[in-house]
């Protein structure tokens, strides 16, 4: 049904409205894109060309500015792009649509941990601004790197100024708004689901949101109470991380990673759920084994949370805790590959057309198969003590989190984007967008592999000083990588002029351009406040595709036949 009038700031600002904060989300997800680019843009280009000063820029940094930049670049892409634009972003966009109803749960709490997540990234673009200089310590704020030095700690209101201390509120304050968000997705789905909606018809979109938001509040606990402990030994002077009083800085690796390591699964569902979508409707085929991927991924779900010790490998783990996190990782590759199998079965002998959500869909799973087969060499704690902190690290890392958090979200912005405009991008653009894209991130993060296997270490400003690593051919393969760096950025401009020039368009796209079968495609283009005039009865799963004898090649969820 709809609903009433509001005023400007409340219906756009201080809006209760799921849509518009799934906007909010997003929209600062994307700004944030841009300053996370920016200053891998910046480093990149002083690791390729060391000493000379930087286009867009000014002076080569030096090693405190480099680190600091690496630090918020893998910050901001991880908690401030991924999370709000995946997980908050997509998830309010559609979970409500998808289930059928009005709004989310708790409109209010809703809003309010939008609120909560944009106070968390002003607080952390100020730490980035401070006359000290950035945050240097890196994006895992291992201490004592994070503590700015605990025998030459400032004075207690000075010490609150400071960039790391400022950093680690607006982790605190982004994971708050992300559990409130969460909790308000589980209770949408269980609680307000129209009539006929049982759980084995919700798309897979939404099942994977919500395993990926009950992973999330599962494990963001100890990573939330371990940055109240530093903050405080930073502030006050306890000393939970400080050998010297009694503390132990091991143990910040352990609350970090009991939540770091599922918190790439809290990204990567909303992804795979996103693909979920898009591959059968454009290859007009039901998706394969969908109870099946419901029952890995809860597996996956399970074993995400016991094997957070493979990044200590490195940190003085007994070697019989280092064979048992090994295994658990290996094994935790089985249900996402079985995962990754049915989206390719539900291709196999498809009607495919290849639109631009599709090629950015098939090219994030591509892509994303690269970082998994590599994330199963770094799962072994033999190959991981010579590989650990290397480029071959952060090879495998671009490879698993650029296709989750970039190209999942550009398919899905493709996909979903007539549905929440009235208005459809144009194909050609969005294809020159993709191949761009695409090609570049490659440029990109394929050499970093053989930098890596050749000794190259993270977090060095200038490979200049080794005179192995300053030879060719790894100064090619670090000039060739930045090139990739400048050509995802140019590529993006195709992406915005696209979404102007679309935007400016006078024409009016179909209710159901793709002719896809889930439930949000029955609301209005765009769906208004309150989402349906009458709410709607499903009567079928989510992926009728290709029935037999029927005259269509689809029946949506809320036709009866």
């Amino acid at each position: 049904m709809h609903k009433e009038q509001q005023s400007f700031i409340r219906k756009y600002i201080f809006s209760t409205d799921h849509k518009v904060i799934g906007f909010q989300y997003t929209i600062v997800g994307l700004f944030m894109a841009l300053v996370g680019g920016y200053l891998a843009y910046v480093f990149r280009y002083n690791l390729a060309f060391p000493g000379e000063s930087i286009p867009f820029f000014g002076d080569a940094l030096d090693p405190k500015t480099y680190n600091g930049f690496v630090t918020y670049h893998g910050a901001i892409m991880f908690f401030w792009v991924a999370m709000p634009i995946l997980l908050a972003g997509f998830g309010n966009l559609l979970i409500p649509l998808m289930v059928g109803t009005d709004d989310m749960a708790f409109p209010t709490v809703n809003m309010l941990s939008f609120w909560i997540f944009f106070l968390s990234t002003v607080v952390l673009l100020i730490s980035l601004f401070l006359p000290s200089g950035p945050f240097d310590g890196g994006w895992t704020i291992y201490p004592p790197l994070s503590a700015d030095g605990y025998h030459v700690k400032p004075s207690f209101p000075a010490s609150i100024a400071t960039g790391g201390t400022l950093f680690l509120l607006a982790l605190a304050l982004e994971f708050t708004s992300m559990i409130m968000g969460g909790i308000n997705f589980i209770v949408t789905t269980i609680a307000k689901r129209t009539q006929g909606m049982t759980l084995f018809r919700l798309p897979i979109f939404v099942w994977f949101q919500n395993i990926a938001a009950l992973i999330f509040m599962v494990s963001v606990g100890p990573v939330v109470a371990g940055a109240v402990m530093l903050l405080l030994d930073r502030t006050v002077g306890t000393g939970f991380f400080d050998p010297a009083r009694g503390g132990d800085p091991i143990l910040w690796q352990h609350l970090f990673w009991f939540f770091g390591h599922p918190e790439v699964y809290v990204i990567l569902l909303p992804a795979l759920g996103i693909i979920g979508e898009i591959i059968p409707t454009f290859s007009r085929k039901p998706l394969f084994g969908y109870r099946m991927m419901i029952y890995l991924v809860l597996v996956a779900a399970f074993l995400s949370v016991i094997v957070w010790a493979h990044h200590q490998f490195v940190a003085g783990i007994d070697p019989r805790m280092g064979t048992f996190f090994s295994v658990g990782t290996i094994l935790i590759s089985v249900p996402f590959a079985g995962v990754i199998l049915s989206l390719i079965a539900t291709m196999f002998q498809g009607k495919i057309r290849f639109t631009t959500a599709m090629c950015f869909a098939t090219g994030m799973v591509a892509a994303f198969l690269v970082g998994g087969l590599t994330g199963i060499f770094l799962g072994s704690d033999v190959f991981d003590i010579y590989a650990h902190d290397t480029y071959f690290v952060v090879a495998h890392f671009h490879y698993t989190v650029f296709p989750i958090a970039i190209l999942a979200s550009l398919a899905g912005i493709y996909y979903w984007f007539p549905k929440f405009t009235g208005k459809q991008l144009n194909e050609t653009l969005g294809k020159i967008h993709f191949w761009l894209t695409f090609i570049f991130f490659n440029l990109f993060a394929f050499p970093l592999f053989f930098l890596g296997l050749a000794g190259q270490h993270r977090r060095i400003a200038n490979y200049e000083v080794f005179d192995y690593l300053a030879q060719e051919p790894f100064t090619t393969l670090r000039v060739i990588a930045t090139i990739g760096v400048i050509g995802i950025w140019i590529a993006q401009f195709v992406f915005l002029w696209n979404l102007i020039k679309t935007l400016r368009s006078k024409e009016v796209a179909e209710r159901n351009p793709w002719n896809a079968t889930t439930l949000e495609w029955a609301a209005d283009s765009p769906p208004p406040h309150g989402n349906w005039q009458t709410p709607p009865v499903v009567y079928r799963w989510a992926y009728e595709y290709s029935p037999e004898n029927q005259t269509k090649d689809f029946i949506p969820q809320y036709v009866q036949e």
